[in-house]
Parts: structure tokens; sequence; C-alpha cells
């Protein structure tokens, strides 16, 4: 049978049309695109230190610790991120430059560079009458002594530099370092982030800077303490409540404002050759609960780091790096309570007066307890969890390059009750050094408002000795009773972090199988609500508290 012409063409076409998408099905398909990591833009593209900077781009990981980021050479912290973005902000000390992104052993770079903004100089000095706010878009400079007046606050925002100047340059002429001073009546409120901490330190150039270049910052408060009224602060510090002297106003919950992810460097200064004319690197009178004080670093004070003179007022998370004197000093009857304090020190450094770790005294004399409020309150603070590192070397006793060496890690004297529970000391000539009279310091001890428990003594040439009226064997038999759980120990034995005694880059979590990591003891003061009844002696278990807001090279910071 012959096809009509007008089948053939429909049956010409479908063919065509069969061949075609044959043809289309054998075709081979595209190969996907492979993402490579990449940095396309940010935003801002300029800004201050503490600015959050929004990364964009490719292959990212989104676990943010996994991604390093510098902006130029300097490293910053990574908070959130996906597998497009990265959350960051701009370090302190960085400068102009690229963006630099590292993950998963790649590294890239942004095409733009990021601008750095400097920020304006402010001078202070003399009094601040009203409230006044302090901005991270300047940088203070302290001259001569600030005083914050009774009734007005002083609030700094997060990320905040300021910077106290020499004694040179004290615009009255009386050689008074920078210092910021909190009247009695006046409060401070300076909370900073851990990604933006506030920043008090030195006005010299990176590698200038040394021990005491500054004033310090010192709170003054209305809390109970046991001198007498008339009595002010040291170093020419003017009084508190009169001007005169701190008052009898004794307000134990009294609040002088609030301190969170502060840095104070290179502050405590010695005013003039008279003793007791220092200023410390943190210093509190009277201060009273109702003030907060919590992720603190005092570094290279040239005095004590920290100085509590009475008071009430409660902390957490302390850290003194490479003090001068001593770091943990309680006087006039402080009462408050300190949970997570780290030391870390230099052992070539130390002050003329035997730098020790805790000096707890009443007062001087302190006993017997008399005086205008018969010598009360006794100075009994309750410190829980605190780590005190000179050196895993043998006990550093010998001036190399300070004024002085090391004594104890804990001189206990002058009628004190200070209770410390569940620390570790390691790398001073003395472990305990329990001074006084038989009624006063060993009584304290021995009827338990002096308490030791759960302490840990490493690398100490005389673990437990005695001075004034108490025996050697008398401070080793406190110390040993069964029921404290007090232990000398060899230092290997405690398995640290091998970096635990690096000054630059310390590693300070112990090892997993770790003896540190058990047998914290939570029996009389410690049984307080204020404490967390954490398993580990010493000041870390598994977490690093310090990671993020403390700086370990604050010499070589670029402040601007």
């Amino acid at each position: 049978m012959i096809m009509s012409r007008t089948k053939f063409k429909l049956f010409f076409m479908s063919m065509s049309l069969f061949a075609a998408l044959t043809a289309c099905e054998n075709d081979d398909k595209p190969a996907p695109v492979t993402e490579v990591l990449a940095v396309k833009s940010m935003a801002p593209a300029s800004g201050l230190a503490g600015t959050k900077v929004v990364i964009t781009g490719t292959k990212f990981d989104p676990t943010p610790a996994n991604n390093v980021v510098l902006f130029n050479t300097t490293p910053a912290m990574v908070t959130a991120a996906t597998a497009t973005t990265i959350e960051t902000t701009v370090p302190v000390g960085a400068t102009t430059g690229l963006i630099t992104v590292t993950t998963g052993g790649t590294t890239v770079k942004s095409a733009t560079p990021f601008t750095v903004s400097d920020r304006a100089t402010i001078d202070v000095s003399g009094e601040i009458k009203t409230n006044t706010n302090w901005t991270a878009n300047n940088v203070y400079v302290l001259k001569g002594f600030v005083y914050v007046t009774a009734g007005n606050t002083l609030t700094i925002e997060k990320g905040t530099i300021i910077k106290g100047a020499g004694k040179e340059a004290d615009p009255k002429a009386q050689g008074q370092g920078g210092s910021l001073i909190i009247e009695a009546g006046a409060k401070i409120v300076a909370i900073g982030t851990a990604e933006q901490p506030i920043v008090f330190t030195s006005s010299k150039e990176p590698g200038q800077r040394n021990y005491g270049d500054w004033g310090g910052v010192v709170l003054i408060g209305k809390a109970p303490h046991n001198q007498a009224g008339s009595k002010g602060p040291e170093g020419g510090i003017r009084g508190g409540t009169t001007n005169a002297g701190l008052g009898t106003d004794n307000i134990a919950d009294d609040n002088s404002g609030t301190l969170q992810y502060v840095r104070i460097e290179f502050a405590g200064i010695a005013l003039s050759n008279t003793a007791n004319s220092e200023i410390n690197g943190l210093t509190l009178y009277a201060v009273g609960s109702g003030t907060t004080i919590d992720h603190v670093q005092v570094s290279y004070s040239g005095d004590d780091s920290y100085e509590w003179f009475g008071g009430t007022v409660n902390s957490k998370y302390l850290v003194a790096y490479r003090g001068y004197d001593d770091d943990w000093d309680t006087d006039w009857g402080f009462t408050g309570k300190v949970q997570y304090a780290l030391s870390l020190r230099d052992p070539e450094f130390a002050d003329q007066s035997a730098s020790n770790g805790f000096e707890s005294d009443n007062f001087n004399s302190g006993e017997p307890a008399t005086g205008p409020n018969a010598g009360l309150p006794l100075t009994a603070p309750v410190f829980a969890n605190v780590s005190n590192l000179v050196t895993s070397g043998a006990p550093s006793n010998a001036t190399i390059k300070g004024s002085g060496g090391y004594q104890a890690a804990m001189h206990l004297r002058r009628n004190t009750s200070i209770s410390i529970l569940n620390s570790l000391f390691v790398g001073y000539p003395e472990g305990l050094r329990l001074d006084g009279t038989a009624t006063g310091t060993y009584t304290n001890a021995t009827k338990g408002t002096l308490d030791l428990r759960g302490i840990v003594l490493a690398n100490n040439t005389l673990p437990v000795t005695g001075k004034g009226e108490i025996t050697e064997a008398q401070a080793t038999a406190y110390f040993n009773t069964a029921a404290r759980k007090n232990e000398v120990k060899d230092l290997a034995s405690l398995l640290l972090n091998t970096a635990n005694f690096t000054l630059t880059a310390p590693g300070l979590l112990p090892q997993a199988t770790s003896p540190l990591l058990t047998g914290a003891v939570w029996d009389g003061k410690g049984a307080d609500a204020y404490f967390t009844k954490e398993t580990f002696r010493g000041a870390f278990g598994t977490t690093d508290w310090t990671k993020g807001w403390t700086n370990w090279d604050p010499q070589n910071t670029i402040y601007k």
C-alpha cells in the first residue's frame, strides 16, 4: 500500500521528534559547581576595635572555633558561623589590612582591606560631679587623681580604653599618678563583654610599659570596717563619707556599682617613700555587697593586685597576672566571699616586702582586738577555688629582676579569720605561714573561724610553718587535721597542663585524670549558698573561664 503524502509528512515529523528526544536523553548533564573557601564581602568595612563585623563568603565551617580570622595580623574571636557567614569583632590592637580566614587548612584573604579607625583622645582630671558616660569611640587619659563624687555615676561602655598617665602628668604637680577613685556614695558602671572588655592600661607605648606606670582603680563604699571613722585611705587618697575618713555608715549591702569584664594593667604606683603610700591595681575600701565584681584581670601591678580594706563585697572570676607584691591582700575587717581566682606569677619579679599569694591581716597590729570598734569586725573573708602558680622549677625565693623575693602562698597573721577552700598553691618557698599570738591567729584557727579545707600545696621548700607565738608543729598539726583534707603533693602527681606556667599562652585546665578534678570539701563555711559546689580543687575544672577576655601580652598590645 502506498502511503499518502500527508501521512508520510506526519510519519517523518514524529520520527524526527523521537530522534531529537533520544538525543537529549543521551547528552551528559553539566558537572555541579564545586564551592571553594572564599571571602566575598564584609560589613561594615571599617570601624573601631570592638566593632561587630559579618564576613560573607563560601565554605566556612559552621563551628565557630574551626574558623581562624585575622584582621591584618591580629587574631579575632569568632562568635558565630554558618557555611556562608562569620560573625566576629575587631580585636583590640588590630591595624588596617586584609581580613584572613583559615578553615580546614585552607587560607583566603579579602579582596579589599578593613579599615581600623582611630579614637579621639580625651584628657580627664579633677572631679566628675555629674552623671557621665565614657564611650568606646574615645580613649580617656587619667591625669592625677580623678574623683567621681557622691551622688554621681560614671558609666563606661563596653570596649572602652582608659589610660593612666604617670606622676609627671599630674596637673596639680603633686606627683599623683593617674587614678580613678569612686567615692562613697558614687558609682561606677563598667560592664564589658568577653568580646569587648573595658581596659584600663598604661599611657605608654608598647614595649615601654612597666609595673606601676599609673595609680589604679579605687572604690570607696559605706560598708562595715574595723577602723575609726576618721581613718582615711592609703596613698594620699581623700576619704569617703566625710572626705576626711571612711566614716561609720555600716551599710553592709552598699552599692558602688559594677565591674564586669574589666582589665587593669600596669597600675599600682608608689606615691612616695612613706610606708603604705601605694595604690594597688584594684583597691576596695568598705565596698558593700550590693556591688557586682566579676571577670576582672589585674596585670603587672606595681603593688598588690587586689586589696580589700573592710567591706562585704563578693566577687567571682578574678585574675592576678604577673603582679609585683601580694595577689590577694585582705585587711580592716573584710568579710566578703570570692570564688574562682587565678594568680599566674613571673618567678623573676617580687617585692622587697616579700611577695605572698594571700596576705591577710585584721589590722596592724591586730592583736589583741582593740581600738575604736574593739577590732571588729575581724577580717573573715571566704575564698574558694583559687590557683596560685609561681613556678614548676625550684621554689622561687631569690631576687632576680625584682626588688625582693617570694615568701608564702598564704601569710595569715594579725588576728585574721580568713578561710580558704579547695585551692591550689605551687612554687612558693613556704606554703602556709600561720603567724600571730596564741590567743589571736592560733585561737581563730583552732576554733574554726580561720578555716583551711581542701588545700593542695606543691613545690614548696617548707610546706607549713608557724611564726610569732605559733610553732611549726602547731601549724602543721592544724593543717594536717584529717577532717580538713589538706594535702602536700608532688607536683608531677597533680597532672597539670604542660603549659600551666607559660606566661604568654598558659594552658590552665588540668589533665583529664588529674586528682585535682575531685576531692573538693564544702563543709563549714563552704556551705554558704554563694558558692557553686564544684568537685574540683583549684580555679579550673574542665572549663577555662579566662578565654576571650583576658590578655596575656599587654606589654605589646596596641591600644588606640
